[in-house]
């Protein structure tokens, strides 16, 4: 399918601060131009329209004063409007130096800056036009403008004079060059920063997508003979026969604990990946879910897990089952690479719930920091590797937290998860 063209009225990239840099570069030609006025009139001794020349800053000063103000709740502007700015800038130029020689005047330079800014802000039919009308501008200036009415003492230095107008005008120029250019670049390369992340999500929210949809359908293809097996295994713990036998009976056991574990795993990938999410909520307390999560897992693993609590109030929540996930596939990430236990701590700092999960294994390789959430991404060298985190980063994405991953001086590998309590928050007057 051929991608459609981004229409010209549409937010251009990185618009709002070019924006912000051509309402900075706006005020410096109002106070250069208040200034340059002040010093030929004052110093100079030239006779000057001053109401003429004086306009023009005050309608630039207005201007910013009305850009500043319509663009506060704005998220960015379109090609059309910065286009509009450029112009404004271009005319006030020319009507000031229609009145101080015209071409004739050495500061004439300065719509090479403004040129140059059309060509980075727009794209090139756009940046054409501000050329064109920049030199329409000047071939105008060439052949109509008011002369300076200089003093009898400046009459006969006309060429020393532009020489020294020429170098400021010069180094004005470079000076503005070198500034507006370094910032420019930095906002586009900031903006393209923030679309490339958000191509990535995108990427990987399509991910989830198409996980759960393979989640889903392996639900559906296994829900039935998991419910024949759960059957089956029902029947036969309540045979005479097995129920007499005590190894019988606990294997029967281990066997339907098992069934069950493959039924959460399955609706916790389900969960995960959005879909389900939030079925059957529970009401409970940060601390409370927590700790059944660890007494879970102390459980199911014979090393040792240590919880160190600094949670201070408690504070009641929405148990969401794919927290829950979320939680224990960090916690099974740990144990299989730190045989001899895990520690884990939680802490709040205003509305972020933080849990630290930390192991004594070898650590992430330092590529993997890197690329940590990345689907298929591991160390582990198995096929499918990489999708706990990834299922993680996205969840935690989802709730609008975020995960922190580190290795810690005395080795092994730290993983904090930020969590914030609105996202979780229970409206009721307690937690069960």
């Amino acid at each position: 399918m051929a991608t459609q063209p981004t229409p010209d009225y549409d937010i251009a990239p990185a618009s709002y601060g070019n924006m912000g840099l051509l309402v900075q570069l706006r005020w410096i030609a109002v106070l250069g131009q208040l200034v340059t006025i002040w010093v030929a009139w004052r110093v100079l001794g030239v006779r000057l329209p001053m109401a003429e020349l004086v306009a023009v800053p005050a309608l630039l000063a207005l201007m910013n004063i009305g850009t500043w103000a319509y663009g506060r709740q704005r998220a960015g502007y379109s090609y059309l409007e910065l286009l509009g700015a450029l112009m404004l800038d271009v005319e006030a130029l020319s009507w000031q130096l229609y009145f101080t020689g015209g071409a004739t005047n050495p500061f004439i330079f300065l719509f090479l800056v403004q040129i140059m800014l059309g060509a980075i802000l727009l794209p090139a039919r756009w940046s054409w036009i501000v050329a064109l009308v920049a030199c329409c501008d000047v071939a105008f200036l060439t052949f109509d403008y008011r002369p300076l009415d200089l003093p009898p003492a400046y009459v006969g230095e006309h060429f020393r004079l532009y020489l020294l107008g020429s170098l400021a005008c010069f180094v004005l120029i470079a000076a503005l060059l070198v500034y507006f250019v370094v910032r420019m670049d930095r906002n586009q390369r900031a903006s393209s920063a923030a679309l490339a992340a958000l191509r990535q999500q995108a990427a990987e929210e399509n991910h989830i997508v198409r996980l759960g949809l393979l989640a889903s359908g392996a639900a559906h293809e296994l829900g039935t003979p998991m419910a024949s097996m759960s059957v089956i295994l029902g029947d036969w713990a309540r045979e005479k026969t097995i129920a007499g036998d005590s190894d019988l009976s606990a294997d029967v056991a281990d066997m339907q604990a098992e069934l069950k574990r493959c039924k959460t795993i399955l609706s916790g990938i389900l969960m995960a990946a959005g879909e389900v999410r939030g079925e059957n909520p529970s009401v409970t307390t940060a601390r409370g879910f927590l700790c059944q999560i660890v007494e879970d897992w102390r459980a199911r693993s014979p090393a040792p897990i240590t919880l160190d609590d600094r949670l201070g109030e408690d504070v009641p929540i929405i148990a969401d089952p794919a927290l829950r996930q979320v939680i224990g596939n960090v916690v099974d990430n740990a144990l299989e690479v730190s045989p001899e236990g895990i520690a884990i701590a939680t802490a709040r700092d205003g509305d972020i719930w933080q849990i630290a999960v930390r192991d004594f294994g070898p650590g992430f390789a330092p590529d993997m920091i890197e690329q940590v959430g990345r689907p298929y991404r591991s160390t582990k060298g198995r096929d499918g590797g990489g999708l706990g985190l990834f299922l993680v980063v996205n969840v935690l994405r989802q709730l609008g937290g975020r995960i922190e991953v580190s290795n810690t001086e005395e080795g092994g590998a730290l993983v904090i998860l930020s969590i914030p309590l609105s996202a979780l928050a229970f409206a009721g007057k307690g937690a069960s």
